[in-house]
């Protein structure tokens, strides 16, 4: 009979009051605290495949040959896809002319890193026919921003780490103007250390942390929900940066994201540029910064404006997947790669 109570008081404590759930605070995740695979770093005599995943390349020639020129003058060798130039529509190829360069890449393992001549749309349309196999086998550096933001977040979920960093039509705009893009970019590739100091801002939200970065283009990282290629945000530092959105599709990113639990577990969060913010015929009321920090009020993650990543011209490396230390205050934020 006792017996018999205890098991019908125990039905009765799971039926009105649930199962408990740990929370997110006694709750460990198995990467938290651990660098994804590194890509072995370039050296000289290495070669890099440029490739074209996304948009059109029309009338794009001589950057790439700038960029070819760049590479070469760092010792390193390089190859051109051979659908670079092909215009189909609105991407630089076809879907499969686009995919097979991209793979041809994957698959040379005297490839040792992988390009993106640029951003604009179209990766996610060549993401589920890319097989990452030879990819596992000899890991090389994926290399963009932008629309390249969705082949980030596979590689993310692959387990290696990638890098945010200028394109080759980036070299549209003369060396003396983007060198700290440049430079950053050959200190990533090359494996020399990576730490930058940000302005500081009334929005920021001091703190300090250390965890894996992750992220990239709000719109590609929202796109990404509800599939394979959504990004695991728990215990990971979050970049993200935008361009040509007005406010209020800002705001309805990032409430997308945040109705999908995205910042829930977050350790942090860092603001890159949002440049180019077009202007509505009904005004959002408040600056980008403002519409930022209102969306993440719930939270307790450090938040640091001001970091010079994305589409303006000072657009420096960023590491997915690797640790970093973010320290917040209202003066200015750092951040140091491991």
């Amino acid at each position: 009979m006792a017996k018999n109570l205890l098991t019908i008081s125990l039905f009765c404590a799971v039926f009105f009051f649930g199962i408990q759930k740990p929370t997110a605070q006694n709750t460990t995740h198995e990467t938290q605290n651990k660098s994804l695979i590194q890509p072995p770093h370039l050296k000289a005599g290495d070669t890099v495949a440029i490739v074209a995943p996304s948009g059109i390349l029309k009338n794009r020639v001589g950057e790439v040959r700038k960029a070819q020129a760049l590479l070469e003058s760092w010792g390193l060798h390089s190859v051109v896809g051979k659908s670079v130039f092909n215009q189909n529509n609105h991407f630089a190829g076809t879907d499969d002319e686009r995919c097979e360069d991209f793979q041809q890449a994957i698959d040379n393992p005297n490839i040792r890193a992988i390009w993106c001549a640029r951003g604009g749309y179209g990766a996610v349309r060549i993401l589920d026919k890319l097989d990452w196999t030879k990819f596992k086998e000899s890991p090389k550096w994926v290399i963009g921003y932008s629309d390249i933001t969705a082949l980030h977040s596979d590689v993310h979920n692959l387990g290696y780490q990638s890098l945010h960093a200028m394109m080759c039509t980036s070299l549209q705009d003369a060396p003396e103007t983007i060198a700290e893009t440049i430079s950053t970019f050959k200190d990533a590739l090359f494996g020399n250390p990576l730490a930058y100091t940000l302005k500081g801002s009334t929005y920021n939200k001091p703190g300090t942390v250390s965890g894996e970065l992750a992220g990239g283009n709000l719109s590609i990282l929202q796109t990404m929900l509800g599939s394979k290629s959504s990004l695991d945000t728990k215990g990971k530092i979050l970049f993200i940066e935008e361009i040509g959105e007005y406010k209020y599709h800002i705001d309805r990113l990032l409430q997308s994201l945040k109705r999908a639990g995205y910042f829930d577990d977050c350790a942090g969060v860092i603001i890159g540029d949002m440049t180019k913010i077009k202007k509505n015929t009904t005004p959002w009321g408040s600056s980008i910064e403002q519409l930022i920090v209102d969306v993440l009020a719930d939270y307790d993650f450090p938040v640091a404006f001001n970091m010079q990543a994305g589409h303006a011209k000072d657009n420096r490396a960023l590491i997915f997947g690797d640790q970093i230390t973010l320290k917040v205050t209202k003066d200015a934020s750092s951040i140091v790669f491991e």
